[in-house]
């Protein structure tokens, strides 16, 4: 599962996830790609679990992307623990998803089996998403 190497502190405050995407909005690497159209914390696993739900589909045939890397540690209180001594140890890390951002992409095969691959890993995910193409695909199509 995707988690950072090395990290300058271990844990982080949970901060607040508003407004859109700024970067990571386009399909840059692939030919399509799968937005979020919510905010929300996505975890290594959610990611893990998408990312096997495209390669199973493709099988071999073209090449993936994963755009989102889960660098944000989220720290968790062993159960039926009493409130104070402190703040939990670090439980699994997760990516912070702001509406417009491309979490995944694909190319080198048709725009049907993209389709329904980005499909298979939205219903992985935590937030509604959306099948994008690239830019100048449409104008190459006709």
């Amino acid at each position: 599962m995707l988690q950072p190497k090395r990290m300058k502190y271990r844990k982080q405050m949970r901060g607040r996830m508003k407004g859109k995407a700024t970067r990571g909005v386009e399909v840059a690497f692939g030919d399509y790609g799968l937005q979020a159209l919510e905010p929300g914390w996505i975890t290594a696993r959610q990611i893990e679990a998408a990312r096997r739900a495209i390669v199973r589909f493709v099988r071999r045939r073209g090449k993936y992307w994963i755009r989102i890397f889960p660098d944000k540690p989220v720290t968790a209180k062993p159960a039926e623990t009493r409130m104070g001594k402190g703040k939990g140890a670090v439980d699994h890390y997760v990516a912070v998803v702001k509406p417009g951002r491309v979490m995944f992409e694909v190319s080198g095969v048709s725009e049907e089996l993209a389709r329904e691959a980005m499909r298979l890993a939205s219903h992985k995910l935590p937030i509604k998403c959306q099948f994008v193409a690239r830019e100048g695909l449409a104008a190459e199509a006709e």
